[in-house]
């Protein structure tokens, strides 16, 4: 099999899934996969995969971690915001480092993996990989192709603006589709308030904003909601307390306008929010009483 026919199939064989599946694609459909009529896996232990009729690596992992806790990505942004990939192990010539600095050399495209439930998995592709750093054992990778020409040891040289920018890259890139899809996977795909289940009409709100202290990418800090209970979430016009009842704004509930108001918003006071069965990935009950404040003093 030649690499770039390889690559070129697994990653239209990616974006057929995730467009199925936007909120994560189990691994057994990832390896569900074929080239040239031959099966090939693409999500294999440990972290780093190459297969052996390839020189580089083509896939790289990151597994679930409990709702309560922060993705490793998320403590391993280096500044430009590339992704610090551990090696494996600590040797820079174990066989799965070796294949990765092939592609690093190479350029070769990669899938990343990152678990977002037991067995599922966000897809990001194409990622390279753009530097090592030995004496940390890890690999630089890259997201978006403008971060592809970042150097590491040089971002102090880039003007804040550009610097900035390619932070904010990997924001959308990796931090908000993984954040989305854990808190959508954690509320069984509907929304805490509504119990609406189509997938695309689905938020992960942030109880204590992302901008705020104590605003973290993680699971008891989200909500799955619907677009609609999200805006109205955003701009405390509905609130939910520490005990997971909602309530609306009083003058909201006042309000005459017609049935979405009513039924969509108005309805919902005093309706118990619907969590996860999982208890660690149930909302935080003290960011839901420092953002229910917010609430009541908008109110």
């Amino acid at each position: 099999m030649l690499d770039e026919q390889v690559r070129n199939a697994m990653f239209a064989h990616l974006e057929r899934l995730t467009a199925l599946h936007p909120e994560g694609v189990t691994s057994a459909e990832i390896n569900d996969f074929r080239v040239a009529g031959q099966p090939l896996k693409l999500v294999v232990q440990p972290g780093i995969w190459k297969p052996a009729a390839l020189d580089a690596a083509l896939t790289i992992r990151t597994t679930f971690t409990s709702p309560n806790q922060m993705p490793p990505y998320e403590d391993a942004i280096a500044p430009g915001g590339l992704v610090k990939y551990a090696y494996r192990g600590t040797d820079p010539n174990h066989s799965d480092n070796r294949a990765l600095r092939t592609g690093m050399q190479e350029q070769r495209p990669l899938a990343y993996f990152i678990g977002v439930a037991k067995g599922v998995y966000q897809a990001q592709f194409p990622v390279y990989v753009v530097a090592e750093q030995r004496e940390e054992h890890a690999f630089f990778v890259a997201v978006d192709q403008a971060q592809r020409f970042v150097d590491p040891d040089l971002v102090d040289s880039l003007t804040p603006d550009r610097r900035s920018y390619l932070e904010q890259l990997v924001r959308a890139r990796l931090h908000q589709p993984v954040f989305r899809a854990r808190v959508l996977q954690a509320y069984e795909k509907q929304c805490a308030v509504c119990r609406l289940q189509h997938t695309d009409l689905l938020d992960a709100a942030h109880i204590v904003r992302d901008s705020d202290e104590g605003g973290l990418p993680v699971v008891p800090n989200g909500l799955s909601l619907c677009k609609i209970h999200h805006a109205a979430y955003d701009r405390n016009i509905v609130g939910v307390r520490p005990d997971f009842v909602v309530q609306v704004r009083a003058d909201v509930l006042v309000e005459v306008d017609g049935p979405m108001l009513k039924h969509g918003i108005q309805a919902m006071h005093g309706v118990r929010l619907t969590v996860p069965h999982h208890r660690a990935a149930r909302p935080d009950p003290e960011r839901l009483e420092q953002r229910f404040a917010e609430f009541l003093a908008a109110g």
